[in-house]
Parts: structure tokens; C-alpha cells; sequence
């Protein structure tokens, strides 16, 4: 290859990771949004909360600590992490729950669009992450197991369904707590 080509692919290699690197600082304002219009989502998803199900309400005790790192990049991933954790919960059997389809739908993609922007910022960082956080993480799954475990038991339930539509609505207000902290 000659050095004309080597500069050309030089040129793209940067403006590809400037653009990117221009994405990744913009993202805080992104997540934002995104998590405003995810809890508009969950909030047209379904009705008010069910009378029927005020009796079965549980707390599963969110661990906030892990959303108060030091270093913003472990935020984001523990951000990312929390957002996975939602879409799998929200991509089980849902065939109990009362709610529109379309919204569901909407609210799922945006879920999935925030993990891959979150995902193609934080990469390199992910492994340092992992090793150093690693009571964090499995605490998050803990959390994320007994609401799982709790839809199990409930068979999936109408009010299991609502119950965890609240949980998950109060997650996605610690993250927008977090994330307008981080713009500050």
C-alpha cells in the first residue's frame, strides 16, 4: 500500500474515533432523554396501579451504592449493566400483563439503543470495571434475581407485572438522579 492510502485510512481511523469520542462526551445529555422518555414509556405502558395489587406491593431494596462510584466511567457501567438487567426482565413472558404492545415495543428499543451507545463508550474501560467492582455487580443481580424470582413465583402475574413496573420506574429515577449529577 502506498503512503497516500496509509494517510487516507489514517484520516478515517481518526474522524471515526473523534466522532465517537464526540458521541461518548455527549452522552450524559443523551441518557437523559432517553431515560425521560423511557419513564413516559413505562407510565403510558400501562394503567394506574391495580387497587388488587396494593396488598402485594415488596420492596426489593435497590442497591444504591453502586450507582455512587467515584469515577463517572464506572457510573456508566454500572448504568449499562442496571439497563440490561431491565430489558431482560422486560423481554420475559408478559403475557399476563395488561399493558399496550406498542409501548412495550418502544420502550424495549430504547432500552436496547441505550445499551449499545453505552456499550461502544465503555468497552475499554468494561474489564478494569469488572475486576474492581465485582461486589457492585453482584449485587445488581441479586437485585435484578429476586425480582425475577418474584415474577416466577407469582406465575407472571397481572399484579406481579405492575409491581415490578414500579420497581423498575423507581430504577430508572435513581439512574436520571445519577445521570443529572454527572452533568453538574
Amino acid at each position: 500500500m502506498n503512503a497516500f492510502g496509509l494517510i487516507q485510512i489514517g484520516l478515517i481511523l481518526l474522524c471515526t474515533t473523534t466522532t465517537s469520542s464526540l458521541q461518548c462526551n455527549h452522552l450524559p445529555l443523551r441518557q437523559r432523554k432517553v431515560i425521560e422518555n423511557s419513564l413516559q414509556l413505562l407510565d403510558r405502558m400501562g394503567k394506574k396501579f391495580p387497587q388488587q395489587c396494593l396488598r402485594e406491593k415488596k420492596s426489593f431494596r435497590f442497591p444504591e451504592q453502586v450507582l455512587k462510584p467515584r469515577q463517572k466511567e464506572n457510573v456508566k457501567i454500572a448504568i449499562e449493566e442496571i439497563l440490561q438487567h431491565i430489558f431482560y426482565i422486560f423481554s420475559k413472558n408478559l403475557t399476563l400483563a395488561a399493558w399496550d404492545g406498542t409501548v412495550l415495543e418502544q420502550f424495549q428499543n430504547g432500552l436496547y439503543q441505550q445499551i449499545e451507545q453505552l456499550e461502544a463508550c465503555v468497552i475499554k474501560k468494561k474489564t478494569h470495571y469488572f475486576r474492581s467492582k465485582e461486589v457492585n455487580r453482584l449485587k445488581l443481580k441479586k437485585y435484578f434475581q429476586k425480582i425475577d424470582c418474584f415474577l416466577k413465583d407469582k406465575q407472571h402475574d397481572l399484579c406481579s407485572w405492575e409491581i415490578s413496573r414500579a420497581e423498575m420506574r423507581r430504577c430508572l429515577q435513581l439512574i436520571d438522579k445519577v445521570i443529572r449529577k454527572l452533568n453538574n
